[in-house]
């Protein structure tokens, strides 16, 4: 270890005294005699990305992808030592220049009780598959991934659960056996988020700063916003696929319906995988009809959109699907009460407010309403909706050039699934990478997202679509047919690729398998 680089707070430190003086006078100069300048949201000192003293050289702008910058001499030592000793001392940041990738303002690493180069909030598909990756990029030591559930959950498999195809212990491995081997596990949940000081502390009090930081902490499930709920659960016949507490209480509802009304509802919110509040819809039918139950029931589907789903290919298909099997579409209901003890759910007309209608079932299934997560709602990262804000191309944040995102919990304006997740972190790796060789990033997200639309225990409809609404299929076939061939991937390939593929970073998407599949034309 070069002696520039310990703590000048210790013994050995303090005979570098003189160094300090040089530093402060230096930083001095550079912020224009005694007139410093804090840097703004907007523009920032870019930490040491790898050994090599890295000096910002040009007037730049956050948003910019390029950096232009200057190897120092004496190696990366008197950039970690410039750093520690703006933090011990509260040194304010002068106004550096230079095209910035990455932006760190005064990191606190003399305060906080831990540090790591690549920090990631969130031990869920996106988290996990990112820590994989940065862990191959700065090692596993550098590596941390904060996350308080003790449990993992393939959660796209959760509407085979709640129709009795697949177990829920299927869907879940200990969070212990996912993060990568050697990345620090800190089992704690976030409580701030601070970008301007590059840190962040946990619900224990802990404060971990770091140089990078990927953001991955899904979305916030709001039962409570239906009144009724979520008490209402403890009452008999009614489910939700969204949740490890309710999904089982799906099936067993399915399992005791004898006659009336199987109401399914989709909340007036965005949601993660629009597609499985109506998947379990075509499921209850099947099970209705195979059990010789379906000529006393009536199958009723009723959603807040004013369509049915929102790529015209794939729902052409759907109506088909609904007319021939005499089920019942309500568009521009949503759910806003919940009498459980009497059997009643309660939706509003929205195009008519106030006008309401009771509907009596003998099964329910809720699709809750979903927002951004709390913490980052609470932060400088959030958008104006709470959404973390960012390049919808390079995933990389609008602000700060240092913080990336991935998943349920970003603005990208896609359809919120695992297949985006595995997508996304592709892009994401390859944005990380160009940007710690100072390059401009060159590969972008189009916006693939995928949801297989399950319509029957052995049929499922594969839609794929890009930002655009644009159908982007895998196959050389047309995906918007039923097909068994497209059931046994979503019910067992899938859940391969997921665990074996895509938590070790090695998935992400049928991208390059499009373009092999269509003769390059895709």
């Amino acid at each position: 270890m070069c002696l520039l680089d310990k703590d000048p707070s210790n013994g050995a430190g303090l005979k570098y005294s003189w160094l300090l003086e040089l530093v402060s006078r230096e930083r001095a100069l550079q912020c224009g005699g005694s007139s410093r300048r804090v840097p703004s949201r907007t523009q920032a000192q870019l930490p040491p990305l790898k050994q090599g003293g890295l000096i910002p050289t040009k007037p730049f702008k956050a948003s910019s992808p390029n950096l232009t910058l200057k190897h120092t001499s004496n190696g990366g030592a008197v950039g970690v030592f410039r750093h520690r000793m703006a933090a011990l001392h509260g040194l304010k940041q002068c106004h550096w220049t230079g095209i910035a990738t990455s932006h760190l303002h005064t990191s606190s690493r003399a305060s906080a009780k831990e540090h790591y180069k690549m920090l990631v909030l969130g031990g869920g598909s996106g988290g996990i598959a990112m820590s994989a990756r940065m862990k191959r990029k700065f090692g596993a030591e550098n590596v941390a991934v904060v996350e308080p559930s003790e449990m993992h959950y393939y959660q796209p498999i959760w509407t085979l659960v709640g129709a009795g195809a697949k177990s829920v212990a299927s869907s879940g491995r200990p969070t212990a056996s996912v993060v990568p081997s050697g990345v620090k596990w800190v089992k704690s949940k976030v409580q701030e988020i601070n970008p301007d000081t590059n840190t962040v502390r946990t619900d224990n009090g802990t404060e971990i700063s770091y140089e990078y930081l990927i953001v991955a902490l899904g979305l916030q499930l709001h039962y409570e916003r239906i009144k009724g709920l979520p008490e209402g659960f403890e009452h008999p016949k009614i489910g939700s696929n969204y949740s490890i507490q309710t999904v089982e209480k799906t099936w067993k509802a399915l399992q005791n319906f004898k006659e009336g009304n199987a109401v399914f509802s989709f909340p007036n919110t965005p949601v993660k995988c629009a597609g499985a509040p109506q998947k379990i819809m075509y499921l209850t039918d099947a099970f209705l009809r195979k059990t010789g139950k379906r000529a006393n029931a009536n199958v009723i589907y009723n959603t807040s959109l004013p369509v049915l789903f929102g790529i015209k290919k794939y729902a052409d298909s759907l109506w088909d699907i609904v007319k021939r099997r005499d089920l019942q579409v309500n568009l521009r209901h949503n759910l806003i009460e919940v009498r459980a003890d009497k059997q009643e759910a309660v939706f509003e007309n929205l195009d008519k407010p106030g006008e309401t209608k009771v509907f009596e079932y003998d099964m329910l299934h809720v699709t809750p309403p979903m927002g951004p997560n709390l913490v980052i709602k609470g932060s400088p990262l959030a958008d104006e909706a709470g959404w973390l804000a960012l390049n919808k191309d390079t995933l990389q944040h609008t602000i700060y050039p240092n913080v990336f995102g991935i998943g349920d919990c970003t603005s990208l304006p896609t359809a919120k699934t695992a297949a985006a997740v595995a997508a996304q972190s592709a892009v994401l790796d390859r944005t990380i990478t160009k940007l710690l060789k100072n390059e401009k990033p060159d590969k972008k997200y189009d916006g693939y997202t995928s949801c297989p639309l399950v319509t029957s225990y052995n049929t499922v409809i594969l839609a794929e679509f890009d930002y655009n609404g644009q159908p982007l299929e895998t196959f050389p076939i047309d995906q918007s047919k039923e097909r068994r061939i497209m059931y046994h991937m979503k019910a067992d390939l899938m859940p391969h690729i997921y665990w074996q593929g895509l938590l070790k970073g090695l998935w992400g998407g049928p991208g390059p398998y499009r373009k092999l599949l269509h003769l390059g034309m895709k």
